[in-house]
């Protein structure tokens, strides 16, 4: 398959990676169009991979492709280092490029699985071209999945998240991002190798795979159409406050009281009519800055009052302190507060219903081996917090179960749906999920379009809706489907108030998680490297 030519060169894969970058979130391409925009771009990049007459050039020709990809698409990185981190901006520069280069060498192996098991002729003929399409897709899924678990995990840019609107979305509810990301890969080998047919390259032959895209196409636009839950209890009301606090006075201590008694006043407001009163308000991540036992007595009253006069729950965003003998135990939690709420037992951790955040952020909320020297380079307030479960108790709303996660835990597919499943000593499963997070770190950028792009992919894995309270954006309501319902547009004050429908009843990736694509796509690679041998 691989032919020696003179005239190959890696370079158009530097703004193929660029292209490739914008597919992950609307903006500057529309929603309707990053599906296609991935599924093509992502087709010219395994066309050179597979076009490479040498294995050493392929992989050089990926890793450059990753490393644009990376760059482009995680640029805002350099926002929060240089501008709220105070890092020289040389130095940001060149931490978003070695943090976009080492997250391209999954590409690299990733690659470098694939040309190793293909069996390298001319004759590519369907059951070869079959064979070539399951190989890459096998193997570019498992390097995602070791990419989105290795050291904590880095998922971001996966590219099932350029399909959360396309005709292959529907594989998330039977396969989450991973099993959607074989289905995108395999099609994008498939286009390739059509096109390599169609060139000098190699002989035209007949293009079955082709045929099975188009298959798992169908098949996607039917799994979307599937209802796999239905309503559980009344619809409410909910009220998602956006304070849009800027990120350099948030922790000031100076301005930290503006901040908070902003988001009071957002809380507080009437009801736009009284069939609309909510009766649960969310609020961002640390919303309250300090740690609880920082605050005096009346300050937690004030929001027990704003509790009571609204007749609502509140869930909010704070770091909470607690000592345990010697040992002292930060976490970034989140909490609720009822008009029955008292002053001492929140300063006290007696709080009626908590959540403390089980992934945290590399650098943000603890420090990697290693890496103290650049923590101390910057001046974001970092520390190292503890862990919380995995499974933890979800927050009882009435008849409704809320499904809390805190900033980018939302990334992490296989960790959300833990809280949708029904737990024999912890309870009923989720039926609405709520993301409470804090972007503001990294100003009016992708980050903010893109990680609501992955929070509609969670809801389609789980059928659940999900509720978004930022600082800054985007502060949105996702159906159960992944359609975005409503949000406010980034860097505005305000509410927005929606009515929502718990949902009950679990997709099949809520009951199998991601073993079954993991499972299977080593078994492909185990088939080809046994038909590789025989081969030889």
């Amino acid at each position: 398959m691989f032919q020696r030519s003179t005239s190959f060169s890696v370079l158009p894969l530097i703004p193929l990676g660029t292209i490739h970058a914008l597919s992950f979130a609307p903006g500057p391409v529309p929603s309707a169009l990053l599906p296609y925009l991935q599924l093509l771009s992502f087709a010219a990049f395994i066309f050179y991979m597979l076009k490479a007459p040498r294995t050493r050039t392929a992989l050089w020709g990926a890793w450059l492709f990753g490393t644009t990809q990376f760059s482009v698409g995680l640029y805002w990185f350099f926002i929060s280092m240089h501008k709220y981190g105070g890092l020289a901006a040389p130095l940001a520069g060149a931490a978003v490029f070695l943090f976009a280069a080492f997250m391209a060498m999954y590409y690299v192996f990733a690659v470098a699985l694939s040309r190793f098991f293909i069996r390298r002729s001319r004759d590519i003929g369907w059951k070869e071209q079959l064979a070539v399409a399951a190989v890459w897709a096998s193997a570019w899924t498992l390097f995602e999945w070791i990419r989105g678990t290795f050291l904590t995990g880095f998922p971001w840019l996966n590219i099932a998240y350029g399909h959360v609107d396309g005709m292959f979305a529907g594989w998330a509810s039977v396969a989450g991002a991973y099993g959607l990301s074989w289905v995108v890969a395999y099609t994008a080998c498939a286009l390739a190798l059509f096109a390599l047919n169609t060139s000098k390259v190699a002989p035209k032959s007949h293009n079955f795979p082709l045929g099975i895209a188009f298959a798992l196409a169908v098949l996607g636009i039917v799994l979307h159409s599937v209802t796999w839950s239905r309503p559980h209890g009344e619809p409410f009301f909910v009220r998602l406050a956006q304070g849009n606090v800027d990120q350099g006075i948030k922790f000031d201590s100076q301005y930290m009281n503006d901040g908070v008694e902003l988001y009071q006043k957002l809380a507080a407001l009437p009801a736009k009519s009284a069939n609309s009163q909510p009766s649960l308000i969310v609020l961002p991540e640390t919303v309250v800055p300090l740690f609880q036992h920082q605050w005096q007595p009346q300050f937690w009253q004030q929001w027990i009052d704003i509790a009571a006069q609204q007749n609502a729950t509140l869930l909010l965003g704070a770091p909470l302190y607690a000592q345990k003998g010697e040992q002292a135990i930060y976490t970034n939690s989140a909490f609720t507060i009822t008009a029955d709420s008292h002053p001492a037992a929140i300063q006290q951790l007696q709080m009626q219903q908590r959540y403390d955040k089980h992934h945290l952020v590399p650098f943000g909320e603890f420090v990697p081996l290693g890496f103290r020297w650049f923590v101390d380079a910057m001046a974001i307030p970092l520390g190292d917090f503890n862990r919380g479960s995995t499974r933890q108790a979800n927050f009882a709303i009435g008849s409704e179960y809320i499904g809390p996660d805190i900033c980018y835990e939302d990334v992490f597919g296989e960790e959300i749906i833990q809280s949708v499943r029904d737990h024999p000593e912890l309870g009923s499963g989720a039926t609405v999920l709520v993301n409470i997070s804090n972007l503001g770190w990294f100003g009016d950028s992708w980050a903010l379009r893109q990680h609501l792009q992955i929070a509609r992919l969670r809801s389609i894995e789980t059928a659940r809706p999900m509720l978004r309270a930022t600082n800054t954006g985007m502060t949105a309501s996702i159906s159960s489907t992944g359609e975005l319902q409503a949000v406010l547009p980034p860097h505005t004050v305000g509410v927005l108030d929606v009515e929502i429908q718990g949902m009950t009843g679990q997709t099949i990736y809520v009951l199998v998680g991601n073993g079954p694509v993991i499972i299977g796509s080593l078994v492909l690679l185990l088939m080809a490297f046994r038909l590789r041998s025989r081969a030889q």
